[in-house]
Order: C-alpha cells, then structure tokens, then sequence
C-alpha cells in the first residue's frame, strides 16, 4: 500500500473518497476538505493532499461535458488571479509550520460564514474584480492545507447565484486551483511515487461517486441546493476545528 498504509487504513481512506466524491458531483466543492479531515484522523494527512489534488483534476474530466456552458470563466479568471499571488507564500508557511495552526484559523473563519449565511444575509451589491481576486488571495494561502475551495464557496453563497453556474464555476475554479499548488507542491518534496499508486488506485473509486452526486444534482431544487452547500460548509469548518485543536 502507498503511504505505509494498513488494509484497514486503507480500505477506510477508500469509503471516505468515495463520500467526498459523491458530495463533488453533487456539490462541486468539499472534496478535498472531507477527505483530508477524515484521513487526519487515521494518518497524517500532508503527502495526501497531492493525490487529493489530482484526484480533483480528475474528477473534471468526469464532470466537463456537464458543467460546459454553465461557468462564469470572468469570476474564474479573477479568483484565480489572487490565488496564484498567494499560493508559494502560503505552501512554503505550512510545509514550516504544519496544517494544524493553518486549520484552526481557516475554519473558525468559515465557521463564522457559514452562521452568517444561515441567518439568510446576502451580499447586496455586484462584487467586482478587485473583490474576486481578494476572495483568491484567501483561498490561495487555505489550499496549501487542502481546503482552499471552501472560502470561495461561502463567498458564492453570499451572492444570487444560479446552483448549475454555483456548481459549474467552483468545480472550474478548484481545477485551476490544483493545477497551480501541485507544482509548488511537487518542489516542497510532497509529490512522489507514493503519489501516482495512490490517483491509479483512487481513480475508479472517484468515477462512481462523482456520477452517484451528479445524479443527485439533477434531482435537487435550487433552494435544496443552497441550503446543502451552506450545511455542507458549516459541517466542515466544524469538523476542521475539532480536529486541528486535537492536534494542537
């Protein structure tokens, strides 16, 4: 097994990507943050988070032919911009410092979001570049920790935005994202043979969830959509304070 994993270990990572895959198809967004947050539980997470990163990458191409004509390619644009400032700062801190000091801080603030967000507030006014890429700089220094999609969909639900063009354009913004910290990652000694055994292996097990939550999306309303997603973000900033306070 890659990582000097168990069977059991292993066989429990594998229910986990297959649940964070399911929440992808059907949400595009919480993968990488569900199955890091599980797997910080049986090992430590850190040479995960570049399989986690491909595994996104991944499941795009499972999703492409039904998010196309569906993604705000401005709004991506514009994130993206911020997270490339961000992100080799934010690598090097937590490859010296590690994830738990990182998570604390990032889920305390989604934590907030998401309560504000439950209380039915919506950002009023258009929100430019300038904002865009603002929100891209945040998201850029949290996804050196894995959840860097999190702040970005909190931001997405503040505002009136369709759920096929919610999901389309997060699922867009964390491919680009990943393709961004992986070389980063890859320089900072993370990526290894380790990595690819762990994306062959992963790879069936991402095509059956992200169908399964595809599915699932054509069913849902928009209503039942944007309650999930705002659900989906305060269960993890949950999860990911309890968890990087026990490891603190």
């Amino acid at each position: 097994m890659p990582f000097d994993l168990g069977p059991g270990t292993g066989a429990a990572l594998a229910f986990a990507l297959l649940g964070a895959a399911f929440v992808r198809g059907y949400s595009g967004f919480g993968f990488s943050a569900i199955f890091i947050a599980f797997a910080a539980l049986l090992t430590n997470p850190l040479p995960l988070i570049p399989v986690v990163f491909a595994c996104e990458m991944l499941m795009t191409v499972f999703q492409a032919r039904g998010i196309r004509g569906h993604v705000d390619w401005r709004r991506v644009l514009w994130l993206l911009v911020g997270a490339a400032i961000a992100l080799p700062l934010s690598v090097s801190f937590i490859l010296s410092v590690g994830e738990g000091t990182v998570r604390v801080v990032i889920s305390a603030i989604i934590l907030v979001l998401s309560l504000v967000l439950l209380s039915g507030r919506t950002l009023q006014r258009r929100i430019g570049p300038a904002g865009h890429s603002g929100v891209g700089i945040i998201s850029g220094m949290c996804n050196s920790a894995g959840i860097g999609g999190l702040p970005v969909a909190a931001f997405m639900s503040a505002q009136p935005v369709e759920a096929a063009v919610f999901r389309a354009t997060m699922i867009v913004y964390l491919t680009g994202l990943d393709m961004i910290t992986l070389p980063l990652l890859w320089a900072g000694g993370l990526v290894t043979w380790d990595t690819a055994i762990g994306i062959a292996m992963a790879f069936p097990i991402l095509g059956v969830g992200v169908l399964l939550g595809g599915r699932q999306f054509l069913a849902a309303s928009p209503s039942t959509f944007r309650r999930f997603a705002v659900m989906l973000l305060l269960a993890l900033s949950v999860l990911g304070l309890l968890r990087a306070m026990k490891g603190l």
